[in-house]
């Protein structure tokens, strides 16, 4: 997308809900938890400035390849702004009916569409890809994808033969700022049939982008991936270390959560492992679970954060032992590694399941984290995804398949 042209009013527009919403966040400065116990949560509100920017930029487009909708959200400071990273990604517009056009830009079908039979169709169109970033720098959002030899869209981190149907792809996880660009962790995944939930992990990689050139990685290095673990869930940098959290699906629904660190800010360096004992070891086999109350191992759900404020680690995650709750939990630790309270719930998302805002069964939320930089003391800005089982849902309801957030007030 060129930036060479002068901010046009609509972009404009767009970067004043950002900083609405941006300071929306920073409203009080409440008192610090008491010696010795964890915050306590005063009150949770939606952050409707935050929700709706992202509505404006995706709904007041061009037919120009921007974002309309995308799951993950994590953010990251980088030196043009600030880079939100996406996973699954719709590209294009939104028709005045609050729809999706029902075919690719390239003409085939997609989803919605009469020929539309496949959950999977749509993943092939050059509306849709599996990752992308939304820069929002002082003259508003702009969506990066990478770009294939014909100039359509394609994901930033892919297989050397493109999105190409039945091919593996990669899924975003957390990332840090380097160098003024990113660091971002992604997971390959694959299908294993033809559900919206037939898919299985395959392995871990770094994608390193500079400062000059978020579109596409300077380097892409695999990352440990032995066991199982699907690293990259959240990063935390404390002490001279980066922590890195991984998560390992369980029978019944949930992941374990794992834990691993290396010395510095690069994760192309040596691993260690967090161990049963509570001590470190260079085995990746050697990853225990982290502990909740009683020693007993937490479930959790794919995506979450660990985030300090104060003396304590908060650990945002949704309801696990629950398939496909709609409920984001907290717990807190002393030290990154746990051991966590038990997860209460903080806010149930009022979107999902037959009695919620689209009174649609096939809608959930899944998958919560902090976003750190948009806070202040006292408080956690925390997004959710929306989807649906059914992939019809989200070409007729564009607005379903995208972000919330709301604010934690903590005292």
């Amino acid at each position: 997308m060129s930036r060479a042209h002068a901010c046009p009013p609509r972009r404009r527009a767009a970067h004043r809900l950002l900083l609405a919403a941006l300071a929306a966040t920073c409203a009080f400065l409440p008192p610090s938890a008491p010696s010795g116990a964890p915050p306590r949560v005063l009150a949770v509100r939606p952050l409707p400035a935050l929700t709706g920017a992202f509505a404006a930029y995706a709904e007041r487009g061009r037919p120009d390849g921007r974002w309309t909708g995308g799951d993950s959200t994590y953010s990251v400071p980088v030196r043009a702004g600030r880079l939100w990273v996406f996973s699954d990604t719709f590209l294009g517009t939104v028709r005045p009916d609050g729809s999706r056009p029902p075919v690719g830009e390239d003409g085939r079908p997609g989803p919605g569409s009469r020929n539309f039979s496949d959950s999977s169709d749509f993943r092939h169109s050059s509306g849709f890809v599996h990752n992308s970033f939304v820069l929002w720098d002082a003259r508003g959002p702009h969506t990066l994808t990478g770009h294939d030899r014909a100039g359509r869209p394609v994901s930033l981190v892919r297989e050397a033969g493109g999105d190409r149907p039945g091919a593996p792809w990669y899924w975003a996880r957390a990332g840090l700022p380097e160098g003024g660009g990113a660091a971002v962790v992604y997971a390959r995944y694959a299908r294993t049939g033809p559900g919206p939930l037939d898919v299985a992990w395959r392995g871990n990689v770094l994608a390193r982008f500079g400062a000059g050139d978020l579109t596409r990685p300077r380097t892409l290095t695999p990352l440990p991936s032995a066991t199982g673990t699907a690293w990259g869930a959240w990063l935390l940098r404390a002490g001279g270390r980066t922590y890195v959290y991984g998560t390992r699906a369980v029978p019944g629904g949930g992941s374990r959560l794992y834990l691993a660190r290396a010395v510095g800010r690069d994760l192309r360096g040596p691993w260690r492992y967090r161990t049963a004992g509570g001590g470190w070891s260079n085995a990746e086999t050697r990853a225990a679970p982290l502990r909740g109350p009683g020693g007993a191992p937490l479930r959790v759900s794919e995506e979450l954060s660990v985030v300090a404020h104060g003396g304590w680690y908060a650990l945002v995650t949704q309801q696990a032992d629950e398939a496909l709750s709609p409920r984001i939990q907290l717990a807190w630790a002393r030290s990154p590694g746990g051991p966590f309270t038990r997860p209460a719930t903080v806010w149930t998302a009022p979107e999902a399941g037959p009695r919620g805002t689209y009174g649609d069964a096939d809608v959930i939320a899944y998958n919560p984290h902090e976003h750190p930089d948009l806070e202040r003391p006292g408080e956690l800005v925390v997004s959710y995804n929306v989807n649906s089982l059914d992939p019809r849902d989200v070409i007729a309801r564009a607005a379903v398949y995208r972000p919330r957030f709301v604010r934690v007030r903590l005292g």
